[in-house]
């Protein structure tokens, strides 16, 4: 890559039922876009970390981590999360703090900063990136033109053969700002000097967006070549709602295959780039193989950037499943729109596959 980089956005990449025509705006008020997230297990009931399940708007994940390791006078590396929640909306995570109890005062303190605790319980373990089951959400679709008869026939073909699994927008930032940052990061020499809590924050985001945009590239060239949601030989596969993966020999793959592929049960996957690990046993071949080596290649320069740093290598599945999906129309341009997202699935990327979307989070300088 050279140094006058341009990183297209996101709507230049394939869709699965080609680009919609209808058009909606999303997230004029915090309350059009609301997110609960869903643990997927219960709390200990003891140990040392305090547990609090959060509404709040208007705020990101990070922000409300700040406010609430000031609250409780403790450093903001003993505040965990799950995942991260879009700023211009009204959402329900849950954080941990390593803290004994709240100190006096503090609840009054949580709610002056806009954090309504809706519950407590204590856990044994701090709350890390990823350990949430899914996420609800409940969204409303304003100054809706188009087809509505259309729009629901791409929902149910959607909810039907799974929604391409594009990291979204946020993940790259402003006008995917993070990018070209992404690229300066990993030209640099690793390793010079010692580097803050702060910066090792910044310098993990901007490595996941560069890896993210390889894979988004993955995925499209994989939306073009129509094998989406098809086994390609040397495929690594992706048990649906887990991270769990496994291959298929050259002459196992059967019917019975099939049937799970297409009932959503598995996913093919696709690469997240860094240093592959030792024990790695997940691992294309073949054709697969040859999809991957030829996106790595166009993007060398990210690839071996990402190694050299040392990220992990990862994998991703291709698609994801909607669950719980609902719709009703409130008016003839108004949708209000429900469904379930597993962990790691981006809302967003389910909407660029319905309408184009105009996105008001710009408005109060959203980020996440």
């Amino acid at each position: 890559m050279s140094g006058e980089e341009s990183f297209p956005p996101l709507e230049s990449q394939a869709y699965v039922l080609g680009r919609p025509e209808h058009r909606a705006r999303i997230k004029l008020q915090h309350d059009d876009f609301v997110v609960t997230e869903i643990l997927g297990f219960e709390p200990s009931g003891d140990g040392e970390h305090l547990m609090f399940l959060v509404e709040k708007s208007g705020q990101s994940t990070r922000e409300a981590a700040r406010k609430i390791s000031r609250i409780l006078a403790i450093d903001e590396r003993d505040v965990g999360y799950s995942g991260m929640k879009d700023r211009r909306a009204r959402t329900r995570q849950w954080y941990s703090a390593r803290v004994e109890q709240l100190n006096e005062g503090a609840s009054a303190r949580f709610e002056q900063a806009g954090l309504d605790i809706l519950r407590m319980e204590r856990n044994y373990r701090k709350l890390r990136i990823g350990s949430h089951k899914s996420n609800q959400f409940r969204l409303l679709l304003r100054g809706f033109s188009g087809c509505a008869q259309d729009f629901e026939r791409r929902l149910q073909l959607l909810e039907a053969s799974g929604v391409p699994n594009y990291f979204g927008s946020q993940r790259f930032g402003r006008e995917s700002s993070n990018l070209p940052e992404a690229l300066a990061m990993l030209r640099r020499p690793v390793g010079q000097s010692r580097i803050t809590h702060k910066h090792r924050e910044s310098r993990s985001i901007l490595f996941s967006a560069a890896r993210a945009y390889v894979f988004n590239q993955l995925l499209s060239r994989r939306l073009r070549c129509d094998n989406l949601s098809t086994y390609v030989e040397g495929d690594v596969l992706n048990l649906d709602k887990t991270k769990r993966f496994f291959t298929v020999a050259a002459d196992s793959w059967n019917q019975d295959l099939v049937d799970r592929l297409e009932s959503l049960d598995i996913h093919p996957t696709g690469l997240l780039p860094g240093k592959p690990g030792s024990n790695n046993r997940y691992v294309t071949r073949g054709i697969a193989a040859d999809m991957e080596n030829a996106v790595c290649k166009e993007f060398a320069e990210i690839v071996h950037g990402l190694a050299r740093w040392g990220i992990e290598e990862g994998r991703r599945p291709l698609r994801f499943r909607i669950e719980g999906l609902d719709w009703r129309w409130l008016d003839s341009e108004t949708l209000e729109l429900s469904f379930s997202l597993p962990t790691g699935a981006y809302a967003t990327s389910l909407l660029r596959e319905l309408c184009q979307v105009e996105d008001f989070s710009g408005t109060d300088h959203a980020h996440l």
